[in-house]
């Protein structure tokens, strides 16, 4: 009889630092059976740790009664029930700092992309159009603008680390000021989005910054702003973008994360003029997505072991 611990996979993560769990635990994959109610009755009770990717109710939480552990693939826990899993004694792990970079590129790869319309002329060259109809139109600098960062923790520090890069003027927002940073802090959205051509959303999600960028902070960055979001889809109010975007108060929006995914609103697809899309691929490279992986494997062996966890949630 193995004394591995069962692990409950809810979701499947990046498959080869998924398939390391089954070095030290024995796991179960719910997002493979045809029948999940069936299958959480089998295993669920047998299983002390659950594995997820941003996702864990309390259904999912009951239906392992003898779990001591919830892995969450990936930094962002507003999908975990975080409380009642407090509640049950369980403990939760992310995978915080591993990200940091991928994700800081992506949030520059998307302000490149709008900015500079890299996409659409792509689409532009690849139709012959420039021999047909002439030199692309001109396009707005990424440089010598100012950029307002809604978070400033540690992806968002990264992301600053870029646009300073980029000869940019870096402004920020989040609930309390910080005093190690020499970037402008605005305690009012809207006044800092009136100040910007650029803002970029790394907040955390969840009911407390649901719908933080409204329409009133969408007309105050403008005609010619950018949006970007590499935060969480909650963040943003997408019907207001949405309105935004068609009535030119805001000037384009930059995409990795929706409200409801892997569903995108609709209406953004015809937006090809000024809105980039992403299916939230901001940590989605091989180096990165391993080293979350192992981040998860770490701290199931540490559990294991009786040793400290070392990214713990609460």
């Amino acid at each position: 009889m193995s004394d591995k611990p069962h692990v409950m996979i809810h979701s499947s993560w990046y498959p080869p630092a998924l398939a390391r769990l089954d070095e030290i635990a024995i796991t179960h994959h719910l997002y493979k059976a045809d029948d999940k109610a069936a299958f959480l009755a089998e295993h669920g009770p047998k299983c002390s740790a659950i594995g997820t990717m941003h996702s864990c109710d309390v259904s999912l939480i009951e239906a392992c009664p003898n779990a001591e552990l919830i892995l969450n693939f990936g930094v962002g826990y507003d999908g975990v029930d975080v409380a009642k899993a407090s509640e049950r004694g369980i403990k939760v792990v992310n995978t915080p700092a591993v990200l940091n970079d991928c994700v800081a590129d992506m949030a520059l790869a998307l302000l490149l992309s709008s900015r500079r319309r890299v996409v659409h002329a792509d689409a532009y060259a690849r139709a012959g159009r420039w021999a047909a109809e002439g030199d692309y139109p001109y396009t707005l600098n990424a440089h010598s603008t100012k950029v307002g960062i809604v978070g400033l923790g540690r992806i968002g520090m990264e992301i600053a680390n870029r646009c300073a890069a980029f000869k940019m003027e870096i402004a920020y927002h989040k609930r309390t000021p910080r005093d190690d940073v020499p970037f402008k802090y605005y305690a009012d959205l809207v006044e800092m989005a009136r100040d910007c051509d650029i803002m970029i959303a790394i907040t955390p999600g969840g009911d407390a910054t649901r719908n933080l960028i409204s329409r009133p902070v969408m007309d105050a960055l403008g005609p010619e702003g950018l949006l970007v979001n590499v935060a969480r889809g909650s963040v943003v109010d997408h019907d207001a973008l949405i309105a935004a975007l068609n009535e030119g108060t805001l000037g384009a929006a930059a995409l990795d994360v929706y409200p409801s995914e892997p569903n995108i609103p609709e209406a953004l697809f015809e937006m090809r003029e000024n809105v980039v899309l992403t299916p939230h691929i901001a940590s989605a490279t091989h180096y990165t997505r391993m080293a979350m992986g192992m981040v998860l494997y770490d701290n199931l062996k540490a559990k294991t072991e009786g040793r400290e966890l070392i990214t713990p949630v609460n």
